[in-house]
C-alpha cells in the first residue's frame, strides 16, 4: 500500500507501546516509574572528595534525567496503552459493521488505510499474530506478517474493484516469501484475480483471497469475537467449540487451525484425519501422520 513516512525516536516509541494490549501498556508505565524513581534520589556532592567529584557529578546528573523521565516515560506508556484500546475497538467496531452488511460490496467503501486493518483483524481473529508492516519500500510491498505456530506467513493487500490483480503481483510476493524464508503467503484484494494470477498461485503455499472469500474470512471472524469476552484474540475459539487443547497444523488452504476430526462414514470411517476450523467454508483436511 503507502509508503510509510519517516518517524521520530518518541513517534517510533508511542507506536511500539500501541502494538501492545493495552494493559501491558499500563503495566509497563508502572514498571518505569518504580525503576525510574530509584535512580532520581538526589546525589549529594557536599563532603565528596575531589578525586570523586567527576564520578558523582555524572551520577548527579543521572539521577536529574531519571528524575524528569520518571513522570516522562510513564506519561508515554499510557499514551500508547490508550493507542492500542483505541485502535481494538475502531478494529472490532470496523469488523463488526462489514460482518452485518450483506455481502462483500461493503468492502467498496472503506479506505485502503481501512482495508489493511480490517485484513489484519480478520487473521488476528483466525489466530495469527499479525506485525501491520505499511506495504511499499523494498519489501516487496508486504502489508502484514503473521506469525503462526513458529511459521511466518506474508500478506498483500489490494483494494481493487475495478480492475483484477494480476500475475505480477502475485509472482512478486512469491519471490519475496522465497527471499524472507515465509512458509507462505496471501494476496488480498476487494476484487478478483486474473487467471495467470490464479495459475501461477495453483500448486504453491501462496493463497489468492478475493472479496467473496475476504467477507467470509469477516464473518467467521465475527463469529469468534462473539464467542470470547475480552481474552486475547490468540485463544482462538477452539477451546470453545471443545477442539483439542494443543493446536494442530495450519491448513493450506486458508491459514486457519485445522483441528482432530475422525470419519463418521465412508471407507474411512473411524480414522482421524485433520480438518479446517473453518468447515464447511474451507473442506479442506489432511492425514494425520
Amino acid at each position: 500500500m503507502a509508503r510509510r513516512r519517516k518517524t521520530s525516536p518518541l513517534e517510533d516509541f508511542l507506536e511500539l507501546v500501541a502494538m501492545m494490549p493495552w494493559w501491558a501498556g499500563v503495566a509497563l508505565a508502572l514498571l518505569a516509574y518504580v525503576l525510574l524513581h530509584r535512580f532520581a534520589q538526589p546525589v549529594q556532592l557536599a563532603g565528596v572528595k575531589p578525586a570523586d567529584m567527576a564520578t558523582a557529578a555524572v551520577r548527579s546528573a543521572g539521577a536529574t534525567l531519571a528524575g524528569f523521565a520518571q513522570y516522562i516515560v510513564p506519561v508515554l506508556c499510557l499514551l500508547g496503552a490508550g493507542m492500542s484500546a483505541w485502535r481494538r475497538h475502531t478494529r472490532r467496531t470496523l469488523l463488526t459493521a462489514v460482518a452485518h452488511a450483506r455481502g462483500a460490496d461493503a468492502l467498496d467503501g472503506i479506505s485502503w488505510r481501512e482495508f489493511e486493518v480490517l485484513v489484519a483483524e480478520a487473521f488476528r481473529l483466525q489466530g495469527f499474530q499479525v506485525t501491520e508492516t505499511g506495504g511499499g519500500g523494498a519489501d516487496g510491498g508486504v502489508d502484514l506478517v503473521l506469525a503462526k505456530g513458529g511459521e511466518k506467513f506474508l500478506v498483500q493487500c489490494k483494494q481493487w474493484k475495478a480492475h483484477k490483480v494480476g500475475v505480477e503481483i502475485v509472482r512478486e510476493l512469491y519471490g519475496v516469501m522465497a527471499a524472507r524464508g515465509a512458509t507462505g503467503g496471501f494476496v488480498v484484494t476487494s476484487g478478483g484475480f486474473s487467471s495467470a494470477a490464479q495459475e501461477f498461485a495453483r500448486g504453491r503455499n501462496l493463497k489468492l483471497v478475493d472479496g467473496a472469500r475476504l467477507f467470509s474470512l469477516i464473518q467467521q471472524a465475527k463469529t469468534s469475537l462473539a464467542s470470547t469476552s475480552t481474552t486475547p484474540a490468540e485463544l482462538v475459539e477452539a477451546r470453545q467449540r471443545g477442539w483439542t487443547a494443543a493446536p494442530g497444523p495450519i491448513c493450506p488452504s486458508c491459514g486457519a487451525d485445522m483441528v482432530k476430526r475422525t470419519a463418521k462414514k465412508g471407507h474411512n470411517a473411524g480414522q482421524a484425519f485433520w480438518g479446517c476450523s473453518t468447515y464447511p467454508a474451507c473442506p479442506s483436511v489432511r492425514s494425520i501422520a
